[in-house]
């Protein structure tokens, strides 16, 4: 199997093959924690960090580990890296933990890493196989938040409110207030403002690409059809 270049891997997972645009794989967290930036943002890197980390691990055990017990071993790994990432966030981001709640050892089961681990890593060296799992976790985070902030924006008029409970202190006065007295749009924050947001986001990925093929399509120089000359033998009647 060719080995695809970091440059495609790049484009693959933040736009071409993006986990949540285009595989719509990992729906549950997707639309169950980005009602603000800083949920989405918290759980989108925790994803990251395991998907890369799974990725890095599965491919270092993949020529040891038998076909029959593949899957269940992989599992095992996501699970242990996911619980790994639980106690981190136990004892930096307690509070984010806990809004969090039950999505964070919900990653084990995330399509997007058992895809990958068994799609990608299993079958490629641990280096392009890390950075894939990166890049792939970056475009499921990228999603997250950019879907949470639009949720935030237009339920509660604000952008990067509570970025406290992920980067401590420092991120005290990250909240942008866009809407003063704003009265709030309460199906925004809810799950069927998610699908609304997120069909949204879809259809603007799939006319970007649409745009970008046909000005492509524009661009290549016509090629001139040659006339050829046919020679018909026998009698015509």
């Amino acid at each position: 199997m060719s080995t695809p270049s970091y440059r495609e891997l790049t484009l693959n997972g933040l736009w071409k093959n993006n986990p949540a645009l285009v595989q719509l794989l990992g729906l549950c967290p997707l639309l169950g924690v980005s009602n603000s930036s800083v949920n989405a943002l918290g759980l989108g890197l925790a994803t990251a960090l395991v998907l890369a980390c799974s990725n890095l691990c599965v491919s270092l055990v993949r020529g040891v580990v038998n076909t029959a017990v593949r899957l269940p071993a992989f599992v095992m790994i996501i699970a242990a890296l996911t619980t790994c990432i639980e106690l981190l966030m136990q004892a930096y981001t307690y509070e984010l933990y806990q809004i969090l709640g039950i999505f964070i050892p919900l990653i084990t089961t995330n399509c997007v890493i058992l895809g990958r681990a068994d799609g990608f890593a299993a079958k490629h060296k641990p280096l392009i196989a890390s950075f894939d799992g990166f890049i792939m976790g970056m475009g499921f985070a990228l999603v997250l938040l950019v879907l949470g902030s639009l949720r935030e924006l237009f339920g509660t008029g604000t952008l990067f409110a509570n970025m406290h409970l992920l980067f401590g202190p420092i991120a005290a006065d990250w909240q942008i207030t866009v809407f003063s007295d704003y009265k709030g749009f309460l199906l925004a924050i809810l799950p069927p403002g998610a699908f609304i947001v997120l069909g949204l986001l879809i259809a603007l990925k799939n006319r970007i690409d649409l745009h970008l093929a046909e000005r492509a399509k524009a661009q290549q120089p016509e090629v001139p059809v040659q006339s050829r000359r046919v020679r018909v033998t026998g009698v015509i009647e």
